[in-house]
């Protein structure tokens, strides 16, 4: 029989006196309300000699087990560690209920050694115990630790000490393992928020749960937190500013100035003063110091919308405040420096406006970081009964309304429409239906003319079903097209239809297959 059995109580070397001591000590520590497992788990190392000692948790709804308290192994490690339920000696005590214990863990194919514990310290072995947690009758997790294996002692009263342990701490780790399935429920609900977020909204209003907004809204999630230039493009009123918004809601800069600049509103003669500032008596009327957009959007960002409609003149300053975000103001050779995030929008054909040598090609590659293509309202058609719900909400707080629902009918309507304005002709149209109800519903009465009749698609049909099956028909053709991304070979092919039927439909309904190639 080993030594330590026969040792009496009241000798100060005497393994039951001090394990007694560490029992209250630790029973102090649990009694309190707020509890420290870090604490606890000190006390026990320091008495037992131990080179680590790891508390695990079992998650019950993904049946993963995670490090909850440990000493001896860094924050990092801790964090980073999962344990897989099934596998390794953990698991196995979580799973059976029953204390493992490995004399010499460099032995063993069952352990893991997740941890990088060291096999060998100073020429011995290093031992493993490891039992189970229990809270009443449910193993909710491990109490275990890594020793110097040394023949000459016992590890059976280690043993029983870290049973004793493990029941004492079974009901904070229990609290642990409620807190840490909540925080998992919590952060999947988030996951879930955030993807339902990408599909229905983003700052100021955009709303979509097409397929193809969604790739935009990743792009804007991947380009957002960079300083990178971005050049948004998209027809007239598919929201590029919104666009814009989002980049400017989502990048390090958000608090800092956000400055807009309508390119195409600014005369040329102004465009200039406008962007870079200008010095007192820089010219006529230049009776007072102004600084510039640029200047005036340091350490934020610059939305510089309509950005095919700028000067050739003033393409070559731009070129240079690209090039080395510094500025001079009219009227001064001084440089100024501008820490400024360039946005760029246009509904403009770049490529065509450098062929016809309107747009330099040298600033067009400076501001094609970047590209997001926005693509037009026909081509996410599905997008529109969300809008409409929005539109409807927005314009009921307005005007004082109290559209309660749109009917299926008017929502078919609006579905077989061409919109050529886009988004910003949807909002107008049902602004005006919702001032035009007079009994809280939109009926299709409700829209302007263009959208009861085939005026708008330049078509001639005489008759309701004519109409509505040409804009079905049209609306085929523009979803084959967007699908094969304008290659009217493929879209012929998978109509059923010849090549030369789709191009007289598309000369027909006035639809332009190179508008959807790739961009």
């Amino acid at each position: 029989m080993h030594t330590e059995s026969f040792c009496k109580y009241n000798d100060p070397n005497c393994y039951g006196a001090k394990e007694l001591e560490v029992l209250l000590e630790i029973s102090h520590l649990l009694s309190n309300k707020e509890i420290n497992l870090d604490s606890v788990i000190e006390i026990l190392a320091e008495h037992l000699d131990a080179l680590r000692i790891i508390v695990t948790i079992l998650n019950r709804e993904s049946s993963t087990i995670t490090i909850m308290g440990s000493y001896g192994i860094d924050s990092q490690s801790k964090e980073n560690i999962v344990y897989q339920f099934g596998k390794g000696v953990i698991s196995k005590v979580i799973d059976t209920g029953e204390t493992v214990t490995i004399l010499k863990i460099k032995d063993s194919a069952e352990f893991l050694n997740l941890t990088n514990a060291p096999t060998v310290v100073e020429g011995k072995d290093v031992s493993f115990i490891c039992t189970p947690v229990r809270y009443k009758d449910e193993i909710i997790g491990t109490l275990s630790f890594h020793k110097t294996y040394d023949k000459g002692k016992s590890i059976v009263f280690d043993s029983r000490l870290l049973k004793i342990v493990a029941s004492m701490i079974g009901r904070t780790v229990r609290r642990h393992q409620e807190y840490a399935e909540e925080m998992e429920q919590l952060r999947a609900e988030n996951l879930s928020l955030k993807g339902e977020l990408k599909s229905r909204i983003l700052p100021d209003k955009i709303i979509s749960n097409s397929g193809k907004m969604n790739e935009v809204f990743s792009l804007i999630e991947s380009v957002a937190p960079t300083d990178a230039t971005v050049l948004i493009r998209g027809e007239s009123g598919v929201g590029k500013e919104l666009v814009a918004d989002a980049i400017h809601f989502y990048s390090t800069r958000k608090g800092k100035p956000f400055i807009k600049v309508n390119c195409a509103a600014l005369p040329d003669s102004l465009i200039e003063s406008e962007l870079f500032g200008h010095e007192r008596g820089a010219f006529t009327g230049a009776s007072n110091v102004r600084i510039g957009r640029f200047e005036a959007a340091n350490g934020g960002t610059i939305f510089l919308d309509e950005f095919g409609d700028i000067p050739a003149s003033t393409q070559v300053k731009l070129l240079r405040v690209i090039q080395q975000r510094e500025i001079e103001r009219l009227g001064s050779s001084k440089s100024i420096k501008v820490n400024v995030r360039i946005i760029c929008a246009t509904n403009r054909n770049l490529e065509v406006l450098m062929q016809k040598e309107q747009f330099r090609e040298d600033l067009y590659y400076r501001i094609n970081v970047f590209p997001i293509y926005i693509p037009a309202l026909r081509e996410r058609i599905n997008d529109i009964p969300i809008l409409a719900d929005f539109f409807i909400n927005k314009f009921n707080k307005r005007h004082g309304k109290n559209i309660k629902r749109i009917t299926s009918s008017a929502i078919d309507t609006l579905m077989v429409y061409h919109w050529p304005g886009n988004i910003r002709e949807l909002e107008n149209c049902i602004e005006r239906a919702c001032i035009l109800s007079q009994d809280q519903v939109i009926r299709t009465h409700n829209f302007p003319t263009t959208l009861q009749t085939a005026i708008s698609s330049k078509t001639k049909q005489n008759g309701t079903l004519d109409i509505i099956l040409g804009k079905m028909e049209k609306q085929i053709i523009i979803d084959a097209l967007t699908s094969t991304k304008g290659n009217c070979r493929k879209a012929a092919e998978q109509l059923g239809i010849t090549e030369r039927m789709i191009g007289i439909r598309t000369k027909k309904y006035d639809i332009e297959p190179k508008r959807y190639k790739t961009r």
